[in-house]
C-alpha cells in the first residue's frame, strides 16, 4: 500500500513528534492514501509553520492484513459513533481508553471540525452530526502510534510541485 505524508519538509526516516495540538486520532506519525489530500496538508503545514517549502514523502507499507497481524490496529470504515467518539475524545484531549499501534479511518478535516463544534456545543445530537458526516465527501488517514509500527514505513520518493521524485 502507498501512502503519503504532507509537510514543509521531505520526512525520509519519520519519527514520532509531539505536538503542541490535539489531532484526530492522537499523537502519532499521520499518513494517508490520497495523494492530493497530502499535498492540501503539506500547503497547510508550510503556511502555518512559515517555514519550508510544501512537500509530500511518498511510503510504501504492508496492507492492512498484514498490519492487523503484527499490531493493535483499530480501523474504522466510515464515520459512525464509535469514529465520533475516539475523534471527538482525541482532539478535546480526554481519551483514556486503549492504546493502537496504528489507526486507520476517516480524517475530519477543517469543514468536518464545524460540524464537531455544533456537536460539542449541543447545537447537534449525536445521531445529527453521524448524519451530517455521512454524506460528506471523507478522506482517510493512516496514524503510526509506535517507534515499532513506524518502521513498517519504507521511504520510497518525494512529491514537489506535483512531481514525482524517487528516492
Amino acid at each position: 500500500m502507498i501512502l503519503y505524508h504532507g509537510s514543509n519538509l521531505i520526512v525520509d526516516k519519520p519519527r514520532l513528534v509531539h505536538q503542541n495540538r490535539t489531532l484526530d486520532f492522537g499523537y502519532g506519525f499521520y499518513t494517508t492514501t490520497n495523494q492530493n489530500q497530502a499535498i492540501n496538508f503539506a500547503g497547510k503545514v508550510t503556511d502555518r509553520k512559515e517555514s519550508g517549502s510544501p512537500c509530500v514523502s511518498v511510503y510504501e507499507v504492508p496492507e492492512l492484513d498484514e498490519l492487523k497481524s503484527k499490531y493493535k490496529v483499530l480501523i474504522f470504515t466510515e464515520p459512525n459513533e464509535e469514529w465520533l467518539d475516539f475523534v471527538f475524545a482525541n482532539r478535546n484531549g480526554s481519551y483514556i481508553g486503549e492504546h493502537y499501534d496504528i489507526v486507520f479511518g476517516p480524517v475530519a478535516n477543517d469543514t468536518i471540525y464545524r460540524t464537531f463544534i455544533a456537536y460539542e456545543e449541543g447545537i447537534l445530537t449525536k445521531d445529527e452530526t453521524i448524519a451530517r458526516l455521512m454524506v460528506k465527501k471523507l478522506y482517510n488517514q493512516m496514524t503510526f502510534t509506535t517507534e515499532l509500527a513506524l518502521k513498517e514505513l519504507k521511504y520510497i520518493g518525494k512529491l514537489e510541485g506535483g512531481r514525482n521524485h524517487n528516492g
